[in-house]
């Protein structure tokens, strides 16, 4: 009996000898005047021991088989589960296993068979978070994870995220490189999904800002960023009319990086228990299970229902603008460019074609286009560029003497008379001579 149900018992047995009232008992015990009278009966009936559950010391009626209990401990002791947590237990228990468990018992369960160490609430320090844009499309975080997505299993991948403020709403893709061209493909799939958003907000690696070179020794502090020319990717989200806000440190863009947080240890489980060991396994993982899974459980609702994400008009042709783009001028109505010269169709010739600068792109599918103003024109197959002729002298022989001394010693002075100059005594009696 613990001592709650002595201090009841004592209520109790003053409301028994009318020292006190039933309806005092009642609220001095925090019941009604009905469970006052049915206690008061079972003290009679029972004595002390109606202040006591009747359930007290037995199993409870809603107690999982001790089976079950042993099942879902060995699949969790299963090396594919390693390092899962209760509440990533549960999830997988139920999906995959079909045993239906709260969160609070896998806990439990998990500690009293040494797979998961319990540890104490810390209070943390209070951080208030910026508030979240008030709709879809208005800002969209975008970053790039390089973490051992397969654990060894296969090649080396890297995640690319966009996440957006309002919602949480996250589009991913797994990608072999970091690349100015892998980050343009991910764009492309993201626009033809959702639309072109108003804003990226993103690091400042040099994907989306030209550095600035600086001379060794030399310090930039306290001096105005120069304009620079823009990266392949600022220059299309120009194109693209979208605005690009750079990031100040890696918490000003928390919402992506705690978004990798969560993919680095869920995304990561879940990849090795469907045992992925390849790019396309892992994408198609990715698209079946993980980004249905975030979008339907972590995703919020925006506070203003309009989605501000804009429709791609026909303007905007992504094959041309998420390309590489450069400008090289026309010559004797070629153009060369990446080592190659591309002569210009007779029926594309134009006025104002020759000399004039026209723009080059080079396409995600390899292919290269050249427009002059509005119009693209027509190429023929690219050709070697002519390579400057080779002016060193041959490579001698191995103990082959110089040129210039093939025949002995050196006849450069030869044919080159001089006359012997005068002594300095007779120069000066030349010089003091009188006529």
């Amino acid at each position: 009996m613990t001592q709650t149900d002595r201090d009841r018992l004592v209520t109790l047995k003053k409301a028994k000898k009318r020292l006190i009232t039933q309806r005092e008992a009642a609220i001095e015990l925090g019941l009604s005047v009905r469970q006052v009278k049915r206690l008061l009966k079972e003290l009679k009936k029972r004595g002390d021991k109606a202040v006591i559950h009747g359930l007290r010391g037995e199993a409870s009626n809603h107690r999982i088989e001790e089976e079950i209990r042993e099942k879902a401990v060995g699949i969790l002791s299963q090396d594919v589960y390693r390092g899962f947590g209760p509440t990533l237990a549960s999830e997988y228990l139920a999906h995959k296993h079909g045993i239906v468990v709260s969160r609070e018992t896998v806990r439990r369960w998990m500690i009293d068979a040494r797979l998961w160490r319990g540890h104490p609430q810390r209070l943390e320090e209070v951080h208030l978070y910026r508030r979240r844009r008030s709709r879809c499309g208005e800002l969209v975080q975008w970053d790039t994870s390089d973490h051992d997505w397969l654990e060894g299993r296969g090649e080396r991948m890297y995640l690319i995220a966009m996440i957006d403020d309002a919602t949480s709403r996250l589009y991913a893709r797994f990608v072999v490189s970091d690349s100015t061209e892998e980050n343009m493909r991910t764009l492309w799939r993201y626009l033809v999904r959702y639309g072109r958003p108003l804003a990226f907000y993103t690091d400042r690696a040099s994907l989306f800002q030209t550095a600035v070179k600086t001379k060794r020794e030399q310090q930039r502090e306290g001096r105005d960023r120069p304009e620079m020319p823009p990266t392949q990717i600022g220059r299309a989200l120009r194109e693209l009319d979208i605005a690009w806000i750079p990031a100040h440190s890696p918490q000003a863009k928390g919402r992506v990086e705690r978004g990798f947080a969560t993919a680095q240890d869920r995304l990561v489980k879940g990849l090795r228990v469907a045992g992925v060991k390849t790019l396309a396994e892992a994408n198609e993982y990715l698209e079946g299970e993980f980004l249905p899974w975030w979008n339907s459980n972590l995703a919020v609702e925006p506070a203003h229902a309009e989605d501000a994400h804009r429709k791609l008009d026909e303007r905007y042709q992504l094959a041309a603008i998420l390309s590489h783009v450069e400008t090289r001028q026309v010559k004797n109505y070629t153009v060369q460019f990446d080592g190659h010269r591309y002569p210009i169709q007779r029926a594309s010739v134009c006025p104002g074609l020759r000399g004039a600068d026209v723009r080059v792109e080079r396409r995600l599918d390899g292919t290269v286009a050249v427009r002059f103003r509005e119009r693209y024109l027509e190429i023929a197959p690219m050709a070697e560029a002519p390579q400057p002729a080779a002016t060193r002298a041959p490579k001698r022989a191995s103990g082959q003497p110089k040129a210039h001394t093939a025949g002995g010693k050196s006849q450069w002075m030869k044919n080159f008379s001089l006359r012997r100059a005068p002594s300095l005594k007779k120069a000066i009696a030349i010089s003091n001579a009188t006529d």
